[in-house]
């Protein structure tokens, strides 16, 4: 919508101000044309819904920020300083911010005007030049910066800045520039700036050290999701120490390479792509499969195997999902009340692992569990050169302190029993006196492993290390529906994070972009053996959030050392010697944290709807309740495994019985995952039971608008121009090129 103020007196300009402002309409006088249709916002309103109509409609605030003082009255003292000329403003209905060509300037004489609306007067170019340029009135908060002030609610509040009186002696026949920005954001040479608090912005280099130091920084805040989930398949699968320091460091070199593929060729986003605790339920169900039980010779590669080729199977389906663009059009159908569920029983699922795992040893897996949570809640706000080091490093700080404390526990002979032998704890079984101590022996002891010993210098990691594949088709169908909710896993975080750097939540074409080259960096997983699938780590939001740092190149900078690190066999090995007892008592903090980061989905939308309280509520009941019902049929393995393995051998024992063993495996299996029972629920309910758009979050995720009609929010999705060539002839639209 197009507004102009013609030359009117100054009575007459603050009138018509205020009327626009209170979206009233009025008469054609001095060529007021603009009629602004009346806003009414409904009972349970978007705050973000305000921004939208203020787009349509070429909404401009007068108010000024100052108590008692309009922008109105302003531009009226302006007027009479300026001689009298008299703005015209002109702002992109689309877009919802002025023209370069926003305020024009007027001449009582009637001067002469160029192409542009610019005025050709010697004295007014003259005092601009002056002056320095033009000057600004800036509409979002701050005329120094172009920052809004957020308040509690994190929404900006916008106000027009005061123009500053002239100088007596000074005419003011300048130029007036208006700037319309969305909040907390400035265009400035054909960009956004970054958000205010962030230190590092999605695009900008902060220099060699500084890259090298927030890479580092960015992956030791995540050292938790990346090495801890080897820890605890590789014993189930019947691996050996050096197995685990292997899977470690293929996990780490394939985490690298698949990052620096999904920040050149996917999102683009500064996402960290690694092993997802949401494949490790449906790992732990194929690893305790009942004909799996038993097998002795060569039990880690035979299901190390299985797995890998049920992986393959899963991203296959991924990568066609997203580039056949059949995402896109799911993506109608996957909002926040899905996905918030969905990924909160990622983290729920384990909570029979958890304390059942880690109250083995409870001298050191409480006080690891105490530590980490002071760190990041009691000392979050404390300073140490200038960085919020407690804050930042929780994980791997309170890791290392505890992991001393239960060294010297070690050391002076806590887990030391008479009889019994410590070099060799699982030898303990066999005697008597020495079997209940064996367990405690085996996960808390820290000179326990011997992978330090065995493990080589260099190793680089290959392709089938572990040996050909096997394709099963009851443990393929597993991954497919895995693979779905890992998409769905991915799309929550995608548009998380993309609000967190400043960005537009990405085009439909973008996510599927995304989910394919997921769906590839998996096959990569599979190849390798990393024994899970390689997905967005949904942690990397809150590293974002507490780092400060979004920067695409420091993600890179990052991947590129773990590459590194994948190479030296003890790296790996220093890893995998942590105690099991202690990384149980980390994922305890791991796990809570992605359930945690799930439900902070519902901020998108109306969190304290009924519909959605429902729909989330009861979605996450019948998904950790159904299951529980699929587990109880225990009755053979509840005798062989540990109790907190018992619920994920529902698969070979469960009630579903339709004759064909792989089919009935299957859907046991299915039926026996949280996270898979929750999407079905929460998806059956979100798309069946009428809602608003603003009420189910739709209107946040799906503004695809501002994205397809600016090209500077564009760029930030934007693959290289040799790749997008190349797209082009093959006809990739769909993938957002």
């Amino acid at each position: 919508m197009s507004m102009e103020i013609g030359s009117l007196n100054s009575e007459s300009l603050n009138r018509n101000v205020a009327m626009s402002v209170r979206g009233g309409t009025g008469k054609k006088q001095g060529g007021v044309a603009s009629k602004v249709e009346p806003f009414v916002s409904p009972n349970e309103h978007n705050p973000r819904e305000l921004r939208s109509w203020a787009k349509r409609t070429g909404f401009v605030s007068d108010y000024s920020g100052e108590a008692g003082t309009s922008g109105s009255a302003k531009f009226e003292a302006f007027e009479r300083k300026g001689g009298g000329s008299s703005p015209k403003i002109e702002i992109d209905p689309v877009v919802g911010r002025t023209r370069r060509d926003e305020i024009e300037t007027e001449s009582r004489g009637g001067a002469p005007r160029a192409e542009n609306g610019a005025v050709l007067d010697e004295r007014g170019r003259k005092e601009k030049e002056r002056d320095g340029g033009e000057r600004k009135v800036a509409l979002n908060g701050n005329a120094n910066n172009g920052m809004v002030n957020r308040e509690g609610n994190g929404h900006g509040v916008s106000a027009v800045a005061p123009v500053n009186e002239e100088k007596e002696g000074e005419e003011g026949n300048g130029d007036v520039k208006v700037n319309v920005f969305p909040e907390g954001e400035e265009h400035r040479d054909g960009g956004w700036q970054r958000p205010l608090g962030l230190k590092c912005g999605l695009k900008e280099n902060p220099g060699i050290v500084p890259l090298i130091y927030y890479g580092l920084q960015h992956y030791l805040s995540l050292a938790g999701s990346l090495v801890l989930i080897p820890l605890v398949m590789v014993p189930v699968m019947g691996g050996t120490d050096k197995d685990t320091a292997t899977v470690i460091s293929t996990i780490l070199f394939l985490s690298g390479i698949t990052t620096i593929l999904h920040s050149y060729f996917g999102t683009r986003l500064p996402l960290v792509q690694g092993s997802s605790f949401v494949y490790l339920a449906p790992a732990l169900v194929i690893i305790n499969a009942q004909e799996y039980r038993n097998l002795t010779e060569h039990k880690f590669r035979h299901i190390m195997r299985e797995l890998q080729g049920a992986i393959i199977v899963g991203s296959i389906f991924q990568s066609i999902l997203g580039f056949s663009g059949f995402m896109s059009v799911l993506l109608r159908l996957i909002n926040p009340i899905v996905v918030a569920p969905t990924v909160a029983a990622v983290g729920l699922a384990f909570f029979s692992y958890g304390f059942p795992q880690a109250g083995t040893c409870p001298e050191i897996t409480i006080p690891q569990i105490a530590l980490v949570l002071i760190f990041t809640l009691y000392l979050r706000g404390i300073s140490i050169f200038g960085r919020h080091l407690f804050r930042i490093y929780a994980v791997p700080l309170s890791l290392t302190i505890i992991w001393i404390y239960a060294s010297f526990l070690t050391a002076g002979g806590a887990y030391n029993y008479k009889g019994c032998n410590p070099n060799i704890p699982s030898s303990n079984i066999l005697l008597d006196a020495c079997r209940k101590h064996a367990y405690t022996m085996q996960h808390c002891r820290t000179d326990v492993s011997n992978a330090l010993a065995t493990a080589a210098w260099v190793r680089i990691p290959y392709p089938l290390q572990w040996g050909i594949p096997i394709f099963h088709f009851r443990t393929s169908i597993i991954m497919v529906i895995v693979a779905l909710v890992a998409s769905v896993d991915s799309v929550g975080t995608y548009h998380a994070t993309s609000l967190q750097v400043n960005s537009r939540p990405p085009t439909p074409g973008v996510v599927s972009r995304g989910i394919a080259l997921e769906g590839f960096c998996s096959i990569l997983a599979g190849l390798w053996g990393s024994g899970t699938g390689s997905t967005t780590l949904t942690e990397n939001m809150h590293t974002i959030d507490i780092t400060k740092v979004a920067s695409r190149n420091v993600v890179v900078v990052g991947a590129a050392f773990l590459i590194l690190f994948s190479f030296i066999g003890k790296v790996g090995a220093l890893l995998a010697s942590i105690p099991q007892a202690l990384a149980a008592s980390v994922l305890c903090f791991m796990w809570a944290l992605t359930a945690a980061l799930g439900l902070s989905n519902l901020r998108f939308s109306q969190s304290t709807s009924f519909r959605n309280i429902t729909i989330v509520g009861v979605s996450l009941f019948l998904g950790m309740s159904i299951p529980a019902y699929f587990q109880q049929y225990q009755v053979e393995s509840s005798l062989i495994l540990p109790s907190y393995l018992v619920p994920y051998a529902a698969a070979s024992s469960g009630p579903f019985r339709s004759g064909i063993k792989q089919l009935d495996f299957a859907i046991n299996a299915l039926m026996s995952l949280n996270m898979v029972v929750t999407l079905l629920v929460a998806f059956l309910l979100d798309n069946t039971v009428p809602g608003r758009q603003e009420e189910r979050g739709v209107f946040v995720w799906s503004r695809a608008e501002d994205i397809s009609t600016d090209p500077s929010l564009l760029s930030e999705y934007s693959m290289p121009k040799k790749v997008v060539r190349c797209c082009c002839c093959f006809n990739f639209k769909c993938l957002g090129v």
